[in-house]
């Protein structure tokens, strides 16, 4: 085991969710054709001026808020100048001085341990144009020129790859969660650049930074093989150097970019054509009331309602069937979320729509839970009419008549089934006497199978135990 301690701190920008940019009109859509998206803003024409994007700034709040920041009430943009193909005015307008909050925090655990991850700022910025290479050229897709960033800078709180992905689930978490992005990876929506340094005693190494990771296990394994280089660096006499780095995941390992830069490199300075921000208490009060309730408060009330974890996860990885189980507080939340995961969830996936493009209705849904509750319905019962929830207006009860459903909760002629099936069982009476309660289970699929589902579980299970203990 090595004796070096790694030091890793993460930097996301993340794409905010909105129709336009950050300073223009243009459609915020920069994966459409190339270059459709775009207007003389956007291209930096001479004698144009940017325009804020008010609900940027305001879901740029909502993520400082849910981060845990204090808010910097007033505040300004800022030029980080550098030359470069794809920053058409030649800067990027951005927060260097009064970012929108600073220090926050997020909550992780790893291992059954918490641990708080300090956020260092969170500031707003806008994103440059797309870089395409190929074969010998290079190309500029203009349309994500100016496309409304985040960028979320850690504290240097984390010492393990397993801390960093856990920090970044966490965080995709509470940010796809609130809408203020649709964090998607893949498409480039959110990306991570990784700080790594290592040492072997409380001193901070030198960092290097690793740009532009595709996804949160690549997060991972880049952050092992940078420590590793490091290690190896130390070890035969070489000395760390700051730079930029990139990571290849074929080849697993990271590759020089740039010497990296320092901050007065950017010559930061005022932004002049943007004129302050102030935002008020009534602002932000606003913006706190758009906050939905997010996955760590919706997994509290699913444990509360004995709910499985390994559902509860399979819930929050599910927005739309999580959103639909909050319109229910009074119903068994548990056989609510089996349905939904199992049954439901299988017809989605094959029709391909959503829960909202069904005619499964609030009342109809909270109807069919309650029957099954109560046991006055079979779940066979369920999977008859399950294309029929889902696809007429028809309310439970019509279903229920129009397809000749009737459940057997009649006594006397539930006895008579129970009677039979158990002067046929005598042997598996004596097993459960015995103390082995799956025969119940078995007796009860015996009655089932007898009456072709349409039994009033409930029923049945209470005059099966009431006629054993007879016997």
């Amino acid at each position: 085991m090595s004796d070096y301690k790694k030091t890793i701190g993460i930097e996301v920008h993340c794409e905010l969710k909105t129709n336009t940019k950050m300073f223009s009109t243009s459609t915020n859509g920069y994966q459409m054709v190339a270059n459709k998206n775009i207007c003389a803003i956007d291209l930096a024409y001479p004698g144009t001026l940017p325009i804020v994007n008010k609900y940027a700034v305001e879901l740029a709040l909502k993520a400082a808020l849910l981060l845990n920041c204090k808010i910097n009430k007033t505040m300004h943009f800022d030029r980080k100048n550098y030359f470069y193909p794809d920053l058409p005015k030649g800067y990027q307008i951005t927060q260097a001085r009064t970012p929108i909050g600073v220090d926050g925090y997020v909550e992780i655990e790893v291992n059954g341990i918490k641990k708080q991850i300090g956020i260092h700022d969170i500031h707003i910025e806008e994103d440059t144009a797309k870089s395409i290479h190929k074969d010998d050229k290079s190309y500029l897709d203009f349309n994500r020129a100016g496309v409304p960033l985040i960028e979320i800078v850690t504290k240097p709180d984390m010492t393990s790859s397993e801390e960093a992905m856990a920090y970044l689930e966490k965080l995709k978490e509470i940010l796809f969660y609130a809408n203020v992005s649709d964090c998607k990876m893949e498409e480039g929506s959110m990306r991570c650049d990784v700080n790594v340094s290592i040492s072997k005693d409380d001193n901070l190494g030198i960092r290097t930074e690793t740009k532009n990771i595709g996804s949160i296990s690549s997060v991972g394994l880049a952050i092992n093989v940078e420590a590793k280089r490091q290690e190896e660096v130390l070890e035969s006499g070489g000395i760390i150097k700051e730079e930029t780095r990139r990571f290849d995941e074929k080849a697993e390992k990271t590759i020089l970019m740039r010497v990296k830069e320092s901050g007065n490199d950017y010559r930061y300075f005022p932004e002049a054509d943007i004129p302050y921000l102030v935002l008020t208490d009534e602002f932000i009060e606003d913006t706190k009331a758009t906050i939905p309730v997010m996955p760590d408060t919706r997994r509290k009330i699913y444990r509360e309602n004995n709910i499985s974890d390994i559902n509860i996860e399979k819930i929050i990885q599910d927005k739309a069937i999580s959103d639909y189980l909050l319109n229910f507080n009074n119903i068994n939340l548990k056989i609510a979320s089996n349905l939904l995961l199992g049954d439901i969830r299988a017809y989605l996936n094959k029709t391909g729509k959503t829960i909202e493009e069904t005619t499964l209705t609030i009342e109809k849904f909270k109807t069919v839970v309650n029957k099954l509750d109560s046991g006055e319905i079979p779940n066979k019962v369920f999977k008859d009419i399950l294309v029929d929830l889902l696809e007429t207006n028809k309310s439970f009860e019509e279903i229920i008549k129009d397809n000749n459903i009737e459940t057997i909760s009649d006594t006397s002629s539930l006895l008579e089934v129970v009677t039979t099936v158990l002067d046929n069982n005598e042997a598996n009476i004596i097993e459960y006497k015995n103390g082995h309660d799956r025969v119940l289970k078995f007796l009860m699929g015996q009655i089932m199978k007898e009456t072709k589902g349409s039994a009033n579980p409930a029923l049945v299970n209470k005059i099966l135990l009431e006629e054993i203990e007879k016997r």
